[in-house]
């Protein structure tokens, strides 16, 4: 499955992009570098069964074992003491990073209610998407009846592109369903 999207890359994406933006030299061409897969969990402090949950999620969603985040100083308004577990993190490169994005942009975006599209704006002005997801449901791999409760992510697609504007081109051309504005 992960091939797949890779192949349609090197075949499809590369020749287009080049074409697009007249391009001399293939290695000119954006490629995507890695997906962070990334969920702050605020009640981890009070509650390790809810830590517990969501490294077993993330890594059942990623194929990857999450690493834990910790708490880089104490801060008492949210009571969470220096060294606290406060999220957990993935890094996806190739293979790995292709198949997650292959589930994510034909399996588990279209299953999301009322789906027009995700926002085109995301883009952080060096051709870096961020998603955010509401629910974990959305992928196949979750099953409803094992999770205890429904949890957000963030997804950010790091690219080699230089501008939003080839950032843009580059998902787009990978299959992202942007939303029309």
């Amino acid at each position: 499955m992960s091939q797949r999207l890779k192949d349609h890359y090197n075949k499809t994406v590369v020749p287009q992009l080049m074409q697009q933006f007249q391009y001399k030299n293939i290695h000119q061409v954006p490629k995507i570098v890695k997906v962070t897969v990334n969920r702050g969990l605020g009640e981890a402090a009070q509650n390790a069964k809810a830590l517990e949950a969501t490294l077993a999620e993330i890594a059942t969603i990623t194929g990857q074992k999450p690493v834990v985040t910790r708490a880089k100083k104490a801060i008492a308004g949210f009571k969470i003491r220096k060294g606290m577990p406060v999220g957990v993190a993935v890094t996806l490169r190739s293979e790995r990073m292709y198949a997650f994005l292959d589930r994510l942009i034909n399996l588990a975006l279209p299953r999301i209610r009322d789906f027009r599209g995700v926002n085109p704006k995301s883009f952080d002005g060096r051709g870096n998407y961020t998603l955010g997801l509401r629910e974990q449901l959305i992928f196949p791999e979750v099953n409803y009846d094992d999770i205890d409760q429904i949890r957000g992510m963030d997804v950010s697609i790091i690219t080699t592109a230089n501008t939003d504007e080839e950032g843009r081109a580059l998902l787009k051309a990978m299959g992202m369903p942007f939303r029309e504005n």
